[in-house]
């Protein structure tokens, strides 16, 4: 079993910057690939970035304003969400594939609006 907590969200300003942060129950490295989704309302769920090894792969809707990355010491993986838009506003999801199983977080509301 894996449990995830996500937490950071909130609301910013068009142009802002927000991190969000996820923490697993278990060693980050535990796991091939940790990633980012993310829910609008209305919108089907979508992939907002990974991160495998040493590798980062983000959708390009973020590239060049969202960075993953992780802390292993701290058993967390981060997203940095600059320059941020309306059009991101959504929930989003951490994930873990671990054993052959899919984990989800709660997810963690993101709302960027003047």
């Amino acid at each position: 079993q894996v449990q995830l907590v996500e937490s950071g969200g909130g609301l910013v300003q068009p142009g802002g910057s927000l991190r969000i942060s996820c923490t697993a129950s278990r060693s980050v490295f535990s796991f091939n690939a940790m990633g980012w989704y993310r829910q609008a309302p209305g919108k089907e769920r979508e992939l907002v970035a990974v991160i495998s090894g040493g590798n980062t792969n983000l959708a390009e809707s973020v590239r060049g304003r969202f960075t993953i990355s992780r802390d292993g010491g701290k058993n967390t993986v981060f997203l940095q969400m600059n320059s941020l838009k309306p059009e991101d506003t959504a929930v989003y999801y951490c994930n873990v594939q671990w054993m052959l199983t899919d984990y989800w977080g709660q997810g963690t509301q993101v709302t960027v609006s003047s």
